[in-house]
């Protein structure tokens, strides 16, 4: 396939991305759903996973569209986030929810705001792939009751969601450098007022990045909250 002249390159990077964590996503939550110990989490998290391979099936489309081939658009990021999820393999399944809702509710909020400085057509797509499916609650309503019915949980669980706090933002920083068209796309937001914008050498662009992830920890005390853990 060939790329249209007008497709931001950047853009096809945040599909790109999104598509195969899109299809992380839905593995992940498959597997949660055989591992979960009731009939009533395996069919939330069936569906849950449904969901997320519908989502990929319409970033998939949407690069076929763009001209782009889809898998060629993911491949650059197979390597990365297979290793980050390498690094963060849960050890129990309330350990895999958690990971769920804190790691993808900061992957979320970095993909909005990627879709935000691109074209209107490409954040409504997005938007639509991240808006919340039920996932949020479920996660947070099991965890809570697994808490209240082992409180000692909680110490362990607070330990690991801060760890894939670090690891997320890590990750998605070592994303962004090592793809300069994404960089270059949020360095093109840092071009409005009040804010830096990107240079020739590319600092610019980094520093955009860096000032983005830093405020991606806002709502992460939030999640916590829900699921009963502490920061």
């Amino acid at each position: 396939m060939t790329k249209g002249p007008s497709v931001n390159p950047g853009v096809i990077d945040l599909l790109g991305l999104l598509a195969y964590a899109e299809l992380g996503s839905f593995f992940r939550l498959a597997g949660d759903a055989v591992l979960a110990p009731t009939l009533r989490g395996k069919g939330r998290l069936a569906a849950l996973a449904a969901t997320e391979q519908a989502h990929h099936q319409v970033l998939h489309d949407r690069l076929e569209e763009l001209g782009v081939d889809p898998e060629e658009a993911m491949a650059p990021f197979v390597e990365p986030l297979d290793a980050w999820q390498a690094r963060t393999e849960p050890k129990t399944w309330l350990e895999s929810l958690v990971k769920t809702y804190v790691a993808d509710g900061i992957a979320g909020d970095f993909y909005r705001r990627v879709a935000e400085l691109a074209d209107d057509e490409t954040r409504i797509l997005v938007e639509g792939v991240l808006a919340e499916t039920g996932r949020a609650e479920f996660v947070a309503e099991t965890v809570r009751e697994a808490l209240a019915e082992d409180p000692v949980l909680a110490g362990r669980l607070s330990l690991w969601a801060r760890r894939l706090v670090g690891e997320a933002l890590g990750q998605a920083q070592a994303v962004a450098v090592q793809r300069p068209r994404l960089a270059a796309l949020l360095g093109e937001g840092s071009d409005r007022p009040g804010t830096e914008g990107a240079d020739a050498t590319g600092l610019g662009d980094l520093a955009a990045v860096s000032r983005m992830f830093a405020s991606l920890t806002d709502r992460h005390a939030a999640r916590l909250e829900a699921m009963g853990l502490t920061a």
